[in-house]
């Protein structure tokens, strides 16, 4: 969701500054990595669940099926973001 459809800014009110907030632009993209992930690697038939985290465990790629190019996909981002936001999300959920 961008930050227009947030606050409810109309798209053509172009007086308005919008704010840029890099570490939630970078969440979504982890988010729509994982979830691309995960829909390549359930239409061959492995559970995601445990191949993503053999793959974050063991930094092998080898964990992660090619299928619609879903390990290069992963390998976009570093590892350890990855975990972070694993981290951060479910810390975030369960307060």
């Amino acid at each position: 969701m961008t930050y227009r459809e947030e606050t409810g800014m109309a798209k053509d009110d172009i007086t308005e500054t919008v704010s840029f907030d890099a570490d939630q632009v970078r969440r979504e993209n982890i988010c729509q990595v994982l979830k691309l992930t995960q829909e390549a690697l359930e239409e061959r038939g492995y559970n995601a669940i445990n191949q993503l985290a053999g793959y974050l465990i063991s930094n092998d790629p080898a964990y992660i099926s090619n299928h619609k190019n879903a390990r290069s996909i992963i390998q976009s981002v570093e590892r350890h973001e990855i975990i972070e936001e694993l981290v951060r999300f479910y810390l975030e959920e369960h307060k």
